[in-house]
């Protein structure tokens, strides 16, 4: 909502001095929103010039332009009688559309334009330009800019030569501009925003919107001032209301409660809107089109209630107000043919549907030039019916966004008149001697609100007087003090609907910045649960390893499976696809985190970076054997145990999974030398340390899955079952996918790690006694895994052993054909005492047996 500061201080007597930015401040505080303070963009010597001559000349270049001399009163140089100048300003100008004896604007060096464009005497064209004579685009009033603004009309009446331009146009002006939330339906209107600030400042408010306010006239700039431009406070005195104007029929009195027409007669449609009523509309941020048009906007903006006029000779018939039949069409206003679904709100006579009731009029009753009689609709709509037919037309008004949030009931009769009054006035129409009126004003349901609520709910200390007078204040109707307070709201305020919102109106009103800031006392026994706690731990493992974590959107497309190799067969196909995609590429959720992982390690070499390592811990979606969609309830009541059953069965499996993507170099170059490329077993560490810092021992076996290469890829298993896989990518996938050659990955199902993890894993203990080291060299077979020897060895060392860590890997002919040396580094320590060789020696000797008896081991 625009709110031109000079038309607030007509409707509240702010105290001398307020500036527009103490009552933002005010209004903001009672919950409308500041969005931007707009000034006009002019300042310094903008004045009314009188043309005396304007000499065309014509220039080498082809141009021409008029040398002109303006009397612009005490600001012209003095006259040089010698060369018959008289005072004047000399200013060179580009326009023909104004001549001698004309009123124009001019700006005087030192003036600022919008657009932060400043004026200063420059010789141009063999003159001394000493200043600009503007167009209304130059002054930021819109138009065109096909030519000077030449003042005429009311503006040129006793205007003179030198007089203050900025406000004869209302450029002085300020505009305040607020975010008004939906509940705020009211402050959409001056009535609105003036009783806020009215409130803010504990100042008198006369609402213009009150029933004794319409019918007496007396709202305040019903005539234009014939020296400012600005309004005054005479009126226009209207007949009685003696009998019904125009015939109408409601048939669904719940979406139209009420419903009033006013006739003007005589009125010329020609007549020109008043400059300052078209200054005041365009500055709240609507375009001055015709006078019936301007006025029915500027009562809407001034009293929040949306007014429609209609072309009498065009009406065929009583007016019925209606629901739309499945498959009827009505022409709007702007040309459009639009076609009903059935069961919206509309205007409608004899020849069919004239108009959407709340949210746009009909063209085949529009106002046009040659419209003598006006018939005037002001009436009240169901919020609701507005909201719906404004969406599914896809055509949002000022109107429906005013009636959507709920308009003031009481006020059509009110907006009515009003407009019949400035019809009259500036169209030189009568107002005919009657006025309809359809239904009544639904009264508003008390409130039953207790008197101790506010300081509950707030913490503020008021006493059920200051609670009433807050009420009262803002239009509430307080009955006898007792507990509850029973509470009728204004009819302005559909949005109070019970005691919290009565809590909140008081709240705001006496100042939330009273409220202490306390926090509550955080209850004893709480903080991170066992499966927070490790799955941070995992986290800080990762990044720790030198991993940056990263979050990726969970859809994918089944192109990025082709890209990785997968069959079409694997598991990791059958996805969950989503009813309302981002993007139709990629439709399903995904089931895997490489996809997503892959993406961003692209977009990093992409732009230069050539070592990465990128983690991610996060959900998939794995559906079930035979997915089903979830069952509608019915919405009046809970679901009950079985309903809840089948909806927790709808959804798919959510396993949490931990992956990871590394390419370039795990460590620098430098004068150290070549830094040390990523390989397989880098992904590998990278699960072994996941499994380590939760305490869980893991089997690595040789695997082939894609996107893995099959000769360098390890399977993770926990007790036998398969958790997981790491390794390098295949050639084929990292060329489809667009990543460097040799990029590693990694992805476990962290939710199976999480569910082995022992309860209460601490980290590892140290023994402050010395270690023991032991080195044995075993020949196996070539197809038995490092891994099945490594758990030997383990099995076999006892409780003394510390850790058991592979070395080298050794084959030759002196080995024998398919076989291979494997060294592995024993460590052995006590935690109580110094270790003998006689006990190191026996925990390697039987380490060895372990591993002869497991996999057929040789010691070298």
């Amino acid at each position: 909502m625009r709110v031109p500061f000079s038309w607030l201080r007509e409707l509240v007597e702010l105290p001398e001095g307020t500036t527009p930015e103490q009552v933002a401040e005010v209004l903001t505080s009672l919950g409308l929103k500041l969005e931007v303070i707009h000034g006009s963009g002019v300042s310094g010597n903008l004045v009314v010039g009188r043309v005396l001559s304007a000499e065309p000349e014509t220039h080498k270049n082809g141009k021409t332009v008029n040398w002109c001399r303006v009397d612009v009163g005490s600001h012209n140089d003095p006259a040089d009688e010698s060369a018959g100048v008289p005072a004047s300003r000399g200013i060179v100008c580009g326009a023909h559309n104004f001549g001698p004896g004309d009123l124009v604007v001019a700006a005087l060096p030192g003036t600022t334009l919008p657009g932060d464009f400043h004026i200063a005497a420059r010789k141009t064209y063999g003159h001394v330009s000493d200043g600009m004579i503007c167009s209304t685009t130059e002054l930021g009033l819109g138009g065109d800019g096909g030519g000077i603004l030449v003042l005429s009309g009311e503006l040129a009446e006793d205007a003179e030569p030198g007089d203050d331009a900025l406000r004869l146009l209302g450029l002085d002006d300020v505009t305040i501009e607020l975010e008004v939330a939906t509940d705020r339906g009211y402050a959409l209107s001056m009535r609105g925003v003036a009783r806020d600030v009215a409130i803010g400042f504990g100042l008198a408010y006369d609402d213009p919107g009150s029933p004794s306010s319409g019918d007496r006239g007396a709202l305040r700039g019903s005539t234009s001032s014939r020296t400012s431009g600005e309004p005054s406070d005479r009126s226009h005195e209207f007949h009685e209301t003696s009998g019904d104007d125009y015939p109408v029929t409601v048939s669904d009195p719940d979406a139209c409660p009420v419903f009033v027409t006013r006739t003007v007669t005589g009125f010329d449609a020609t007549a020109p809107t008043p400059a300052w009523l078209a200054r005041r509309i365009e500055a709240a941020g609507m375009r001055s089109i015709s006078l019936a048009v301007d006025v029915t906007n500027y009562v809407m903006l001034e009293l929040g209630q949306p007014i429609h006029g209609y072309d009498r000779a065009q009406l065929q018939g009583p007016i019925v107000v209606r629901r739309a039949e499945p498959g009827e069409k009505v022409t709007t206003l702007d040309s459009a043919v639009r076609k009903l679904a059935g069961g919206e709100l509309l205007i409608t006579d004899d020849s069919g549907p004239i108009g959407l009731a709340g949210v746009m009029g009909g063209e085949t009753t529009e106002l046009s030039e040659t419209t003598t009689e006006v018939v005037i609709e002001a009436a009240c709509f169901d919020a609701a019916t507005i909201g719906r037919t404004a969406r599914a037309q896809r055509l949002p008004s000022e109107a429906s966004k005013r009636f959507e949030r709920g308009v003031d009931p009481r006020l059509a009769p009110v907006a009515a008149d009003r407009v019949a009054q400035l019809l009259a006035e500036h169209g030189g129409g009568t107002i005919e001697p009657g006025r309809t009126v359809v239904g009544s004003a639904p009264e508003p349901a008390p409130i039953a609100m207790p008197v101790g609520l506010t300081t509950r709910i707030s913490g503020l200390q008021l006493s059920a007087a200051r609670v009433i007078e807050t009420l009262e204040l803002n239009g509430c109707t307080v009955g006898e003090p007792a507990d509850p307070l029973q509470v009728t709201p204004p009819t302005w305020r559909p949005d109070l609907a019970g005691p919290y919102d009565l809590v909140e109106e008081v709240v705001r009103v006496v100042g939330y910045d009273r409220i202490d800031s306390v926090l509550p006392d955080a209850p004893a026994g709480r903080g991170l649960t066992a499966a927070q706690r490790l799955r941070r731990r995992v986290g800080t493992t990762l990044a720790g390893a030198g991993l940056v974590e990263v979050k990726s959107y969970p859809f994918v497309g089944t192109a990025v499976f082709d890209a990785m190799g997968v069959d079409a067969e694997d598991d990791r196909r059958r996805m969950v696809r989503l009813a309302n995609p981002l993007s139709d590429a990629e439709p399903f959720l995904t089931t895997t985190l490489l996809p997503g992982l892959l993406t961003a390690l692209r977009r990093n070499v992409g732009r230069g970076i050539d070592d990465v390592a990128l983690f991610e811990t996060a959900a998939v979606f794995l559906p079930g054997a035979s997915p089903q969609g979830a069952p509608l309830l019915a919405p009046a009541q809970q679901p009950t145990d079985a309903e809840w059953q089948q909806l927790n069965d709808a959804l798919p499996a959510q396993p949490l999974h931990a992956a990871g993507v590394l390419t370039g170099r795990r460590t620098g170059s430098g004068w150290w030398g070549t830094g040390e490329a990523v390989s397989w077993a880098d992904a590998v560490e990278s699960v072994r340390r996941i499994a380590d810092a939760l305490g869980v021992a893991v089997g690595v076996t040789a695997a082939d899955l894609a996107p893995w290469h099959p000769g360098r890829c390890a399977a993770i298993s926990v007790d036998g079952t398969t958790v997981g896989h790491a390794g390098e990518l295949h050639p084929q996938a990292c060329r489809a996918l667009e990543v460097p050659a040799r990029t590693v990955a990694f992805e476990v199902d962290l939710s199976a790690l999480l569910a082995a993890a022992p309860e209460g894993a601490r980290g590892p203990r140290f023994s402050t006694f010395p270690v023991a080291k032991e080195d044995v060299a075993l020949v196996v077979d070539e197809a038995v895994p490092a891994s099945e020897v490594r758990e030997a060895l383990v099995a076999g060392a006892g409780e003394l052993c510390e850790s058991v860590r592979l070395f080298d890997v050794y084959r030759a002919e002196q080995i024998g054909e398919g076989k291979k040396s494997l060294a592995f580094a024993l460590r052995f320590r006590a935690s109580d005492r110094t270790l003998t060789d006689k006990e190191t020696g026996a925990a390697r000797d039987a380490a060895v047996a372990s591993a002869t008896s497991a996999v057929g081991a040789e010691q070298r």
